[in-house]
C-alpha cells in the first residue's frame, strides 16, 4: 500500500522559507490567530499589535481551496472583513518567497508604524 503525502515538499519547503524570514527580521507572528469575534477565521500570521496580517496563498497545490471558486468567494469575504476590523491582510504565495519580494514586504510590516 502507498503512503499518503499529506503536504508536497514545496508547500512544506516555501512555508519554511516564509518562517525563516520573519526570524531573520526578528519578527515573531502569531500563527492560525483568530481575528474574528463570531467567525472561525484565521489569519495564517498575524502581527496583532500592528494589526497585520500575512495570508500564504496555496495557489500552486491542485488541492488549494484558493483554487475553487468557493473558496476563493470564501477568501473575499475574509478579507474583506479583516478589512473592515481595521487589519492590513498582505498576500503572498510561492512566487514571492522564490524572487525575494517577500522579504521586502517583511521589511515593511518589521518598520511599519515607525
Amino acid at each position: 500500500m502507498k503512503k499518503r503525502k499529506v503536504k508536497t515538499a514545496r508547500q512544506g519547503k516555501t512555508n519554511n522559507d516564509l518562517w525563516v524570514y520573519f526570524k531573520a527580521l526578528s519578527l515573531t507572528p502569531e500563527t492560525e490567530y483568530r481575528f474574528h469575534e463570531t467567525r472561525k477565521w484565521r489569519f495564517d500570521y498575524a502581527l496583532p499589535d500592528k494589526k497585520i496580517a500575512v495570508e500564504y496563498e496555496g495557489l500552486f497545490s491542485a488541492k488549494s481551496r484558493h483554487t475553487s471558486i468557493k473558496g476563493f468567494l470564501g477568501d473575499v469575504e475574509k478579507y474583506n472583513a479583516a478589512t473592515m476590523l481595521g487589519w492590513r491582510v498582505l498576500r503572498l504565495t510561492a512566487v514571492n518567497i522564490k524572487d525575494g519580494s517577500a522579504l521586502d514586504i517583511l521589511q515593511w510590516i518589521k518598520n511599519y508604524g515607525k
